[in-house]
């Protein structure tokens, strides 16, 4: 769908420059999504293998990340392979409603309650980040908490047009379940794609 060079905004990594590769496709179907033009795959157009690696390399970051839509809808194994061969790190971010493909270094799992996870992303997951968008959400993310492997990095993120509100009742939560940290989505704060 797009690539651009920025600030990865949310989670473990948030602050360091990547290269986002968002690719277009979604099923998911989340009613709080920004990127609600990336879910109709058919409307964007495509590139080759190559042509995504070259946009990459013309940035000096090293961090790819792969993002959407839904990424795994499709077979990551040559894109993550050209990029690592290319000299960057990749990253994922996805629901983990597909089966798992492609070479990673840091796999951020986003679960959500519209559609279940396939089983396979729970010990591929370093990092669950749990979007807070109601109080239910917090059960929710402890469902998910409950099945990624013990090393993995436990996110709370309130959903951006929710966050006055939820907010105040996270900071509590994770000050009585400090096994969570808070992520929040920096680069809309500093106006930064």
């Amino acid at each position: 769908m797009e690539a651009f060079y920025t600030l990865q905004g949310e989670g473990q990594h948030s602050g360091r420059a990547a290269y986002f590769i968002r690719l277009g496709g979604c099923e998911v179907g989340c009613h709080w999504c920004d990127v609600k033009e990336s879910w109709d795959a058919n409307i964007h157009p495509r590139f080759s293998i190559d042509a995504i690696v070259e946009g990459a390399l013309q940035h000096p970051g090293r961090l790819a990340v792969i993002t959407g839509g839904e990424p795994l809808m499709y077979n990551l194994d040559a894109l993550t392979g050209a990029l690592q061969q290319a000299g960057f790190k990749t990253n994922i971010e996805t629901s983990g409603v597909y089966p798992f493909t492609g070479h990673w270094d840091w796999v951020c799992f986003s679960p959500k309650k519209f559609k279940t996870p396939h089983p396979d992303i729970y010990q591929k997951a370093n990092e669950l980040k749990a979007i807070i968008y109601n109080k239910s959400d917090f059960d929710f993310a402890e469902e998910h908490a409950a099945l990624v492997s013990p090393e993995c990095t436990l996110l709370m993120q309130p959903e951006w047009s929710k966050q006055d509100v939820m907010l105040p009742l996270m900071i509590d939560y994770i000050k009585g379940n400090p096994k969570w940290k808070m992520s929040l989505q920096t680069h809309k704060y500093m106006n930064i794609p």
